[in-house]
């Protein structure tokens, strides 16, 4: 099992015990929308931040995505590193129905997903930068057609489900994203095959 010293933010008891049951970490819930009347908590996060940064993992859904954007007006965008959960249809298996976007949230993730993801935060994790890793701007986005264009909002959209990312994430999360958490050989074999199903 992976050890983590960042703190890790997630929405509610049951994400907090999956990541647990892959990493050693301290992982504090946002209590779901409870976060925004809870000031203490908000300040807590604030301050919890302020030393190493936090990791911040929700659900891919609408509510996930609310969640995220009201920790962001919390903490320092400096420090606090997203990790996007794919869309994945279906329900947790403890839940008599799906949730309202019918996505799976953080708990429904499977272990070797959450390893993967969580993997480059782990304390034995190597420091430096990959060579495979990206540093795209809003201009790159622009000159690939992701952006700014006739039909560039459905081309991120398509090319983030590729990636298993959400497709609801705005185009600067797009790019944050890629630069974090996809290596170069996946972001370009994406690109390939929105290319073929654009040609097609």
């Amino acid at each position: 099992m992976m050890n983590i010293s960042r703190p890790i933010i997630v929405e509610g008891k049951y994400d907090r015990l999956k990541i647990l049951s892959v990493a050693k970490a301290n992982v504090i819930t946002t209590d779901g929308f409870g976060i925004f009347s809870k000031a203490e908590k908000a300040e807590f996060l604030r301050k919890l931040a302020q030393k190493n940064g936090v990791i911040v993992i929700t659900d891919s859904d609408g509510a996930g995505l609310v969640i995220r954007n009201h920790l962001k007006n919390i903490i320092s965008n400096d420090k606090i590193t997203h990790i996007y959960t794919p869309e994945i249809e279906g329900k947790e298996k403890r839940k008599k129905n799906p949730s309202k976007a019918g996505l799976l949230g953080v708990e429904g993730m499977s272990r070797e997903w959450l390893e993967k993801a969580l993997a480059p935060f782990a304390d034995d994790a190597e420091k430096t930068a990959k060579e495979d890793t990206l540093s795209l701007t809003k201009a790159d986005f622009y000159e690939l057609g992701l952006s700014g264009g006739t039909g560039s909002e459905q081309k991120r959209k398509k090319l983030a489900r590729l990636l298993g990312l959400p497709s609801i994430i705005s185009c600067g999360s797009l790019i944050y994203a890629v630069n974090t958490l996809i290596s170069r050989n996946e972001f370009f074999n994406a690109l390939d095959a929105l290319s073929k199903e654009d040609a097609e």
